[in-house]
């Protein structure tokens, strides 16, 4: 299998799980992977809930006698736009120098296609290999997950006898030094709508006795923070396990200093809640954010007016031991109090997931019941990416969130193991997405060599 062959051709797929004028591409998408799945010797099937739009694409190799991986990823992609700044057609796959471009190339179809040669060949090496494979491939990761989250919760405890979860959905610092994530954190998203007067007032015949909804607002949104930068919501902190000692060591190998950063995102200091370094703040702890507020008039020139409506979108970031339901009545508690009496609050709720946490062996806070499978995993692809890119792994919690993890930890009770092959370089969901030639070299030899040893590992 050629990877820049095969990779132009799934790319070639626009697969935009978002946009509903693309559902023949998606089809299309999923007939690509069955036959190419179907030649690596997998047994595949094409999975429909009621609930989402896009299928999953299932496939399995292997006798149920042996160790068991499921492998997750996802064939959806973010849309193109803007067009008119790619450099080249973002569905024309193109190579410039030793980067591959186009959409999807690097999330996720890149690192797949990626796993895809080096499962083509172990399959001419060792066909017979020892290894009970699962493909989960969902069309819906852009878009909320909801068919792939309908079929776990029927079918979740169909998985319950594999071992662990393989996925590369993560990132990494660059192509000579990948991390293994240990952690992602949960979501909480809401918006809070806040009413006063039955419509907008003229500001100079109203003005001065009737309470502004976008001054009120103002006042609560800046009542969810402390001076020093905490959340001041009650119980917020009350079950946050602050990371290990070894953690910390992990993360000053990570290569990116606070100056760096700071320079990175352009601000002239950091705002951070005690007892976490900045660049601690980013993976280790609890966030509350306001990601958008709007209200009155917001037109060109000006409109003396008193506004009748004003709202603010928020999200959390929340860590492992916190629980998201709990968080959400704090807040809702806390809102609700502070509301003034002369304005109407409505909360709309958004998403909601809980954080997710997996510790390699042998550390203070790894979990002493791991299935010994996952635990030896950890060993062989540490020593998978010491051959093929010369540095140990960095084992790091991400600040993000990917919901499904903990969807998936939940309802089948796996483990995930994730991997990183994208880099910031790779400009996921934006423009001129590129993936890099020698990671996807590397990252074949990699997963090649974990597989094979983790099969005469058993």
């Amino acid at each position: 299998m050629n990877f820049v062959k095969t990779l132009t051709e799934y790319v070639r797929h626009a697969s935009v799980s978002a946009d509903s004028r693309r559902l023949p591409e998606m089809a299309a998408t999923r007939e690509f992977l069955k036959e190419l799945l179907d030649k690596l010797g997998f047994s595949v099937k094409v999975v429909r809930e009621k609930a989402g739009r896009h299928p999953l694409v299932i496939a399995t190799r292997g006798k149920k006698a042996w160790p068991h991986v499921v492998l997750y990823g996802h064939y959806d992609v973010q849309p193109p736009e803007p067009l008119e700044l790619w450099d080249s057609p973002p569905f024309e796959a193109q190579v410039r120098g030793d980067r591959i471009y186009g959409r999807g190339s690097a999330d996720n179809k890149g690192p797949q296609v990626a796993l895809f040669c080096a499962l083509e060949k172990l399959r001419e090496t060792d066909p017979n290999l020892p290894l009970r494979l699962t493909f989960i491939l969902e069309g819906e990761e852009e878009v909320g997950s909801e068919t792939l989250s309908a079929f776990l919760e029927t079918h979740g405890k169909d998985f319950s006898d594999a071992d662990f979860v393989l996925l590369s959905d993560t990132g990494s610092p660059s192509v000579d030094q990948l991390v293994i994530t240990t952690a992602l954190r949960g979501i909480l998203g809401f918006e809070v709508r806040l009413s006063g007067p039955a419509s907008d007032l003229h500001s100079g015949l109203h003005g001065g006795c009737i309470y502004n909804p976008i001054v009120a607002l103002s006042e609560l949104c800046a009542s969810l923070h402390r001076p020093d930068g905490s959340v001041n919501i009650p119980g917020f902190y009350d079950d946050v396990q602050l990371p290990a000692q070894w953690e910390r060591d992990e993360l000053k190998r990570f290569p990116l200093s606070e100056a760096a950063y700071k320079k990175l995102v352009g601000v002239k200091s950091f705002h951070c809640a005690p007892g976490l370094t900045p660049l601690e703040s980013l993976r280790f702890g609890p966030t509350l954010e306001i990601n958008g507020i709007g209200g009155g008039y917001q037109g060109e020139g000006s409109k003396t007016v008193i506004p009748a409506k004003a709202f603010a979108k928020i999200t959390c970031r929340l860590v492992a031991n916190q629980n998201p339901l709990k968080i959400r009545a704090a807040i809702e508690r806390a809102l609700r109090e502070r509301c003034p009496k002369a304005l109407r609050m409505d909360i709309v709720r958004h998403q909601i997931s809980s954080a997710y946490l997996v510790q390699p062996p042998g550390h203070s806070n790894s979990d002493p019941q791991q299935n010994p499978v996952l635990s030896k995993a950890f060993g062989t692809m540490e020593q998978a990416v010491k051959a093929h890119f010369s540095k140990k792994p960095i084992y790091l919690r991400e600040g993000g969130s990917v919901p499904v993890i903990s969807d998936i930890k939940r309802t089948t009770g796996l483990d995930s193991l994730m991997i990183g092959l994208f880099t910031p370089k790779d400009a996921l969901h934006a423009p001129n997405e590129s993936f890099s030639l020698e990671m996807a070299r590397r990252g074949e030899g990699m997963f090649y060599d974990f597989l094979k040893a983790l099969a005469k590992d058993r």
